[in-house]
């Protein structure tokens, strides 16, 4: 079980969370569950409805877009952010190549935390406005 302190060490990693003071990680962390997951399981599923942010602890998995491995975005291993706040469908699915430990923010629980929290909310939108400015270009 990783510490309180790791959890919000590996989320100030997170691009979605780059910009929360530690306080505020601290509540993101709170939401944060650690699960495992085995050699060959999907995490994300193309073109469904995504529901969770991931942020990779260990292990290893990797990306496919129509069939067609491609790397993760930025080399980092956080992802399903848009789902958080979107209902649009996945756009890649993700697999996991070796035993996985990954922090699982649900869709539903990070909504609260933003609702509850509009600090955080205001960081966390002008993160996925930067990311989806990047990806227009």
């Amino acid at each position: 079980m990783l510490g309180k302190n790791v959890k919000i060490d590996l989320l100030k990693q997170a691009p979605l969370f780059a910009a929360c003071s530690r306080k505020e990680l601290a509540e993101a962390a709170l939401i944060a569950d650690e699960i495992d997951f085995a050699t060959g399981d999907v995490l994300i599923h193309e073109g469904k409805r995504g529901r969770q942010f991931y942020a990779i602890v260990e292990g290893t998995v990797k990306v496919t877009r129509k069939g067609r491995t491609v790397p993760i975005r930025g080399g980092a291993d956080f992802f399903g952010e848009m789902a958080l706040v979107t209902d649009a469908p996945t756009n890649a699915t993700v697999t996991a190549t070796s035993p996985v430990r990954a922090l699982v923010i649900a869709d539903h629980r990070f909504k609260a935390l933003l609702a509850h929290s509009p600090a955080i909310q205001l960081k966390v939108l002008r993160s996925l406005a930067e990311r989806l400015a990047v990806d227009s270009l």
